[in-house]
């Protein structure tokens, strides 16, 4: 499978994952080292970034794995980007998953408070990849401010419910020069499977993970979900129609009998 490619780095997986709601440490790791994933998500609100004995953070190889902290949990774009530095001042790559969401009950993205914090911290040297509403308009003003990719939900987050903007996606991908990372919603491996047949160049699970029974063999689903559905996208999709159409003709048959 051809390599992901944002901020001029290449990873061999498309697959992204989080670290949250595991039962364990060891569940968590056993599901990062089944998923195939090279970026791994962290929440800076979950752990100390300064300690590196933290009792998350030293069970995730550095060497192995892009550790990349996510501001889940700021209010603002002020709070965000508070967040960012704290993560480059602990030492961490100056790479940011941006997440602005003061709505408590759905988690839904800020956008007016996304696009300010991308602005500032593009302007500060971050890498920055914003989980977004899947709005094609705000897309496009993200690219603007020099965003690394685009990561619209599938979903609100934790609901495992899917590609529910779907149409919206598929705008955003058409219109998009950038990387774009379906993240958030994505519940079973064929979630998975459907954003990359549509090109979506990655994903992005968590919840979808930690809340099975079995997280290794689950992220070794997805893995295979991935890789399935940009090989189904690569290879071309054959065209719906309304009408039925045989695969083997039936002329000859029916002027024979």
């Amino acid at each position: 499978m051809d390599n992901l490619i944002i901020a001029g780095r290449s990873f061999n997986s498309r697959l992204l994952v989080g670290t949250g709601k595991f039962a364990s440490n060891q569940a968590m790791v056993a599901a990062l080292e089944n998923s195939g994933a090279e970026i791994v998500t962290v929440a800076l609100r979950r752990v100390d970034i300064d300690n590196p004995a933290d009792s998350l953070l030293s069970h995730i190889d550095r060497k192995r794995y892009l550790l990349l902290p996510n501001t889940s949990g700021a209010r603002d774009a002020e709070e965000a980007v508070r967040l960012a530095r704290m993560a480059r001042a602990a030492g961490c790559e100056p790479w940011i998953k941006l997440e602005v969401t003061p709505d408590p009950y759905y988690l839904l993205p800020d956008p007016i408070e996304t696009l300010k914090a991308a602005e500032i911290l593009v302007k500060d040297g971050f890498v920055v990849l914003p989980y977004m509403p899947a709005d094609p308009v705000l897309a496009r003003h993200l690219e603007e401010a020099g965003v690394a990719t685009l990561m619209p939900l599938g979903a609100p987050i934790g609901t495992n419910r899917g590609v529910r903007t779907r149409d919206l996606i598929a705008i955003i991908i058409e219109q998009a020069t950038l990387p774009v990372v379906v993240d958030a919603g994505l519940g079973a491996p064929s979630h998975a499977a459907e954003a990359m047949e549509m090109g979506a160049d990655a994903v992005l699970v968590n919840t979808a993970l930690a809340d099975t029974p079995d997280p290794a063999a689950m992220a070794r689903a997805f893995c295979k979900g991935v890789e399935a559905g940009r090989e189904a996208y690569l290879a071309g999709l054959g065209p719906q129609r309304q009408k039925a159409q045989a695969s083997s003709p039936l002329t000859g048959f029916l002027r024979n009998n």
